[in-house]
């Protein structure tokens, strides 16, 4: 065992699950406990993921226009979606998914980066997210998405995820718990230290921590313009951070963007949010509570006033090189 294990028994398994990298810790708990989470991550992409065909995602997009029966995790997932779309005044739309294929993101991101993808510059029609209809009859749930519409799970997917999963850890008997997905990241309890979580926000490019963010009991999402980034074979660099009112990957001149809030999914759609609304007034949409940093392509860094109070003493740089050297 560990030093950071002296106070509480430490589990943790990390695994690529949601086409990202994803980080599981429990303190206090089971091996069953810790099985248990694995299982429902994997459970929750299978309802969730747009690239496996028997998903109730796949099912909505190929049935839009028609009511169909879904699994209660993924009628509240929509439910999420549509809460982020009206917090975020539109800026963060679910229904983006027909305009994210025709920028080339048509199938796994692992597939896509294979070789370049052409840029298909199809028509896109905006269809309200008001327009999606859930409804619970007796124990089951339906969902009707608008006709002709694609509704794309995105980072909501793994924030929710987080969240799930780190309240059934608790409940399952945790003392802390840890659940990262792809940088969309949810905490409880006690760390393996005995104290609070230890989160650190990463270069864009290059992976080293710039600084980090102490937790007790919450999330933190990080989402950047270069890390999901493929060429088209028109030599265009395309991203999968699609703008709304355009249907185009964005022309953002953020390249990073990390929120602070109690839950992961309302931190990933915010951290969206920032990087589509650009460096001009990056913070002014942030509901009270919620903290951000911001990095522009310039590399300089902003951040909200409160952030301070989750990095304490740790000087937090102005600037960074995203070109090479030292950041």
């Amino acid at each position: 065992m560990s030093a950071t294990a002296d106070i509480v028994e430490v589990r943790e398994s990390r695994l690529r699950a949601m086409g990202s990298d994803a980080h599981v810790i429990i303190t206090g708990g089971t091996d069953t406990l810790l099985a248990h989470s694995i299982e429902r991550i994997e459970v929750l992409e299978g309802h969730w993921s747009r690239f496996r065909g028997d998903s109730d995602i796949s099912d909505l997009n190929r049935h839009a226009g028609n009511f169909r029966l879904v699994a209660a995790e993924t009628a509240l997932m929509v439910g999420r979606a549509v809460e982020l779309w009206r917090l975020t005044g539109g800026v963060v739309d679910p229904l983006v998914l027909r305009a994210l294929e025709n920028a080339g993101y048509d199938r796994t991101f692992a597939d896509v980066v294979d070789g370049p993808r052409p840029s298909i510059r199809k028509p896109w029609r905006l269809v309200a997210c008001t327009d999606i209809e859930i409804r619970c009859i007796g124990d089951e749930q339906f969902v009707r998405l608008p006709a002709d519409s694609g509704f794309d799970p995105g980072g909501i997917g793994k924030g929710l995820a987080a969240d799930l999963i780190v309240e059934e850890l608790m409940n399952g008997g945790a003392v802390g718990a840890c659940v990262n997905l792809g940088g969309d990241l949810r905490v409880a309890g006690l760390a393996p230290n005995g104290g609070s979580w230890i989160v650190a926000v990463k270069h864009p490019l290059r992976g080293e921590p710039l600084f980090t963010l102490d937790i007790a009991d919450g999330s933190a999402a990080t989402s950047s313009t270069l890390r999901r980034s493929w060429t088209s074979v028109r030599g265009e660099r395309m991203h999968h951070l699609i703008d709304p009112s355009t249907g185009q990957p964005s022309t953002t001149d953020l390249v990073q963007a990390t929120v602070v809030a109690a839950n992961a999914w309302v931190a990933e759609g915010l951290a969206k949010a920032l990087l589509l609304r650009g460096g001009a007034n990056p913070f002014d949409l942030l509901p009270d509570g919620i903290e951000a940093a911001t990095i522009d392509r310039d590399g300089v860094v902003r951040t909200t006033d409160g952030l301070g109070s989750f990095v304490g003493p740790q000087t937090i740089p102005e600037t960074i090189s995203l070109h090479g050297g030292a950041p």
